[in-house]
């Protein structure tokens, strides 16, 4: 009776799980609310502003929960192994995290590998403003956003696990990119 009661709760967590799953709160076509975070890249603290960046091209905006994580840091590791492929489409990435831009710098140069910026929101702000916040704690949920040079979410995408969000993300910006040839 207990194993078919465990089977039944892990059945019911995946369920919610996959429920959750390619679901993020804004949607293609939304205004993407404007940011000025701390940030850091390859250890250097500077401030970032989405309207500045969205000025150079495309930006993906992806959320993720902690810092020096196992699915963070590998998600992290894709990223900055993919940031030529953004940047030959024109987009740039940064990631963004409830960690204090003290822990920012370090994951920066360690984990990010110099390539990309990762902003510190630990008053959650910009975090609700994007509603990724992760269900009852004090953290982003895994999602991650395109957003187009005029200010608007082109691509939305929350998955508890990183191996669709760069795919994703490239796929979004190489499609944005193909529409607005110019």
């Amino acid at each position: 009776m207990c194993s078919v009661n465990a089977r039944v709760l892990s059945f019911c967590l995946c369920l919610g799980l996959s429920t959750t799953a390619a679901m993020a709160a804004l949607k293609p076509g939304d205004a993407a609310p404007d940011f000025t975070v701390q940030a850091a890249q390859g250890g250097r603290e500077f401030q970032f502003a989405l309207a500045e960046a969205l000025k150079k091209g495309p930006v993906v905006l992806y959320f993720y929960p902690k810092s020096f994580t196992k699915i963070c840091t590998a998600e992290a590791h894709e990223f900055a192994e993919n940031i030529g492929n953004f940047e030959a489409l024109g987009a740039s990435v940064i990631g963004l995290s409830a960690d204090p831009v003290e822990v920012q710098r370090e994951f920066s140069r360690m984990e990010c590998r110099d390539k990309f910026p990762v902003g510190a929101d630990p008053s959650l702000s910009v975090i609700a403003a994007y509603d990724a916040k992760f269900e009852g704690r004090a953290m982003a949920s895994r999602t991650s956003y395109v957003i187009s040079p005029d200010g608007k979410i082109v691509s939305a995408y929350t998955d508890p696990e990183a191996a669709k969000h760069i795919e994703n993300a490239l796929a979004a910006v190489g499609k944005w990119r193909e529409e607005h040839k110019r």
